[in-house]
């Protein structure tokens, strides 16, 4: 018997292990085999790319010419004058058998062997013959063959089959060739074709142009009869944004803008659309449910695709890049932009609660900034438009915050309207304190144990009945929230507030200026209590400054006075520099430009005056009452009759004022009419002369205005004002001050109100 071998036989396992490894090797080596194919491959096109572009690029230089020796002239001349006889006729007709043969071009004539002799094995041949052999150019690239399985055939054995390799890459020089082919057959095309005329080519435009409006107005029109059903077609008519005859596409595309923007408008749901989840696409459902889910799920990306085109259209035009397809000019994108813009502005306006409304917001807000005036206003109008009805206030917190971002991002170097915005807020409460109502408990239902305790069985069906009846009510109840309402106004407040801090802070002599004051004169009674002190040290740092306008001064002045009429009651400050500003700056207006400004100041004198009554002084009454009668002489008659009912508001609220319509002088003293501190300027000693002249005024109402005053303004009696039929020229106007409504008359313009007083 043979030993037994120590060698143990591989297992299974390592068996399969081994070819796992082959395999392995197998696929890397096929993979290096292909990247080093494809290496070879692309070098080979790159070499044939650049003979072509250098073979393109050479001209052809002209055949070189060379003139003939004398020597070979001479030789010439003496073949051409031997005779033709002189060769026999067998030898004419052997050279005549030869050239019928095929071999006769590629055969040497000096061998002497036979036509079609085959080589020997060995037989070398020499440089020579090698010479005189013809040259075939190989035009065409050999072709990838994959080698099959053969045939067998009775007959002719084992037949090979092969087949040539697919996804083969086309010769580059081929392309070339055939793209330079086309362009000249089109451009010969082109020319042989004849020219349309411009009326032709009007009336071409304008068929094309109707049949793309039936058929803009066809789908639009099957969308809107049943839009569940035929909710694809929505992609045809947003197909249509990529029109490319250059006849009609811009047209078109204005128009498929503009058709899209109302569909949607009508179509979308009242309701924001979520993505439905893993379980609730496995699980089973209604026919109208699937249906349904269906809608919303196509209408929610044809929305978005719609809203990414007019966003492309718009960053095109702002970055002016030229398409590929000159369908659209580079100088029509501006139209283009401006149709997008103004469907992004109305859709921002009528689907705020809708998807993607905050992308929406995020494209409108950087157009405000625009430097295009008609774009910027497109824009600001549509955002006032958006805060203006915002009820939740979602809305309006996601646009605050994008302004803020893009404020700080620009290093506060935008447009002045960006900020006026932000006073469109409908803001009037802020979560500052809880309420008793918040901090009281909430009502408790009683649970089963308390009932079986304390009530007996009747007791507790009657309080079943209770308990479901409420739970009915708390649920139909249809009002929002007052807690989230008030939370997203407070978060809002501090956005908006945060913004005007940092100009007011770092960019102190900006154009936003004027915005932020305004706006903190709006806002100033929602400001948290513990930046009273601060705030009102910056706007009277401002004030003293001298370099605000007439108008950024009022709307200080009308900011603090604000602030300390709201949560500022129970600071013990007295404005009086603020007083002596606004008193020495009081003359400064007219009838001019600064007549516009009459209404801040009437704001600014009912906060402190009228509603500060207990904190001001009557010789600080008389002086601002004197001051104003004296400014209503030179002012327009619509802000004279404000001032005029200012006036008499005043005589209201501090009766005493009533001595300066008599003429006696109370106490010592002279008026100082040029002083500019109201305190020490011996007001009661002046009379309102002012008055006499203004009874002489061309306006009526002023007249009557004035005549009221005089007797004293009394509410009623033959003095009292009696409020008159309006005439065609009249704009009925009111001037709130505290509780009482001064009812007149304020007109245009001053020829109106001439025009008016030949009537009367």
């Amino acid at each position: 018997l043979k030993p037994r071998s120590k060698k143990r036989k591989p297992s299974f396992r390592r068996l399969l292990k081994t070819s796992n490894v082959k395999l392995d090797n197998k696929l890397k080596n096929r993979q290096f085999k292909k990247e080093s194919t494809d290496k070879k491959h692309r070098k080979e096109q790159k070499k044939l790319r650049a003979a072509i572009k250098d073979a393109v690029l050479k001209t052809p230089l002209p055949l070189e010419r060379y003139k003939k020796r004398p020597e070979d002239e001479e030789e010439e001349e003496f073949v051409e004058s031997l005779p033709m006889d002189m060769m026999d006729e067998d030898d004419l007709e052997q050279i005549k058998a030869m050239a019928q043969k095929a071999s006769f071009l590629t055969r040497d004539l000096s061998s002497s062997g036979p036509v079609h002799a085959k080589k020997r094995k060995g037989e070398q041949q020499g440089p020579e013959s090698y010479e005189k052999m013809p040259r075939k150019m190989q035009l065409t690239e050999e072709k990838e063959v994959i080698h099959l399985l053969p045939i067998k055939d009775k007959i002719r054995g084992l037949i090979p089959q092969s087949m040539e390799k697919p996804g083969r890459m086309i010769n580059m020089y081929e392309v070339l060739l055939s793209d330079v082919a086309g362009m000249f057959s089109t451009e010969e095309e082109a020319v042989a074709g004849p020219a349309l005329t411009p009326q032709e080519q009007l009336k071409l435009r304008t068929q094309k142009l109707t049949n793309r409006k039936l058929r803009i107005a066809s789908l639009g029109s099957d969308i809107l009869s049943d839009p569940t059903t035929n909710i694809k077609k929505l992609k045809e008519l947003r197909a249509m944004l990529m029109e490319t005859d250059p006849y009609v596409a811009v047209t078109v595309r204005k128009l498929v803008m503009v058709s899209l923007m109302e569909v949607f408008k009508d179509i979308v749901p009242s309701y924001r659309i979520r993505p439905l989840t893993e379980t609730e696409k496995a699980s089973k459902v209604k026919k109208e449910t699937q249906q349904l889910r269906e809608f919303e799920e196509g209408l929610v990306s044809q929305y978005k695709f719609y809203l990414e085109n007019l966003e492309q259209t718009v960053k095109d035009w702002k970055q002016k890049k030229r398409k590929r397809s000159e369908a659209v000019s580079l100088q029509s994108y501006k139209g283009l932009a401006e149709v997008a813009i103004r469907c992004i502005c109305e859709l921002l306006v009528a689907l705020p609660h809708f998807n993607f409304h905050n992308n929406i917001i995020v494209l409108v807000v950087p157009l405000m900034n625009d430097p295009i005036k008609r774009v910027s206003d497109m824009c600001c109008e549509a955002v006032k438009k958006l805060l203006k009805q915002d009820k939740h206030g979602q809305a309006s917190l996601g646009t605050v915050k994008v302004i803020s971002g893009l404020v700080k991002s620009k290093n506060y170097d935008v447009r002045p309207e960006l900020l006026k915005v932000l006073i469109c807020l409908r803001i009037k409460e802020v979560e500052v304190k809880k309420d008793t109502d918040d901090t009281a408990p909430k009502k408790k239902f009683m649970n089963y144990k308390d009932k079986k305790k304390n009530l007996s069985r009747m007791q507790r069906k009657w309080k079943k009945a209770e308990e479901k009846l409420e739970k009915e009510l708390l649920e139909a109840e249809a009002s929002e929230n007052k807690d989230k309402k008030l939370k997203l106004h407070t978060e809002t407040l501090n956005i908006v507030f945060l913004i005007y801090f940092r100009i007011l802070k770092k960019a102190q002599k900006s154009i936003l200026l004027p915005s932020v004051l305004e706006g903190l004169a709006k806002f100033a009674h929602l400001i948290n209590l513990e930046f009273f002190d601060d705030l009102l040290n910056v706007l009277q740092h401002l004030i003293q400054s001298g370099d605000l306008t007439y108008r950024e001064s009022l709307h200080c002045i009308q900011t603090a006075f604000n602030i300390l009429s709201g949560q500022g009651d129970v600071l013990n400050i007295d404005p009086l520099k603020f007083y002596s500003h606004l008193y020495k700056t009081l003359l400064k207006l007219n009838a001019g430009a600064s007549n516009e400004d009459i209404s801040i100041v009437l704001r600014c004198l009912d906060v402190m005056l009228t509603k500060r009554r207990k904190q001001v002084t009557l010789q600080r009454a008389l002086a601002f009452v004197k001051r104003l009668s004296t400014l209503s002489l030179h002012t327009l008659p619509n802000a004279t009759v404000g001032i005029l009912a200012s006036n008499r508001t005043l005589m209201h609220t501090f009766p005493k004022c009533d001595i300066l319509l008599d003429n006696e002088a109370q106490g010592s003293g002279v008026f100082l009419p040029e002083l500019d501190e109201p305190e020490y300027c011996n007001p009661q000693n002046t009379a309102l002369w002012e008055l006499h002249t203004l009874k002489r005024h061309y306006h009526p109402v002023v007249r009557r205005f004035a005549t009221h005053l005089c007797a004293g303004a009394p509410s009623e009696g033959s003095g009292a004002l009696i409020k008159c039929a309006a005439s065609p020229w009249q704009v009925p106007l009111s001037c709130h001050f505290r509780n009482k409504v001064c009812s007149f008359s304020s007109f245009l313009c001053p020829a109106s109100s001439k025009r008016i007083a030949q009537l009367s």
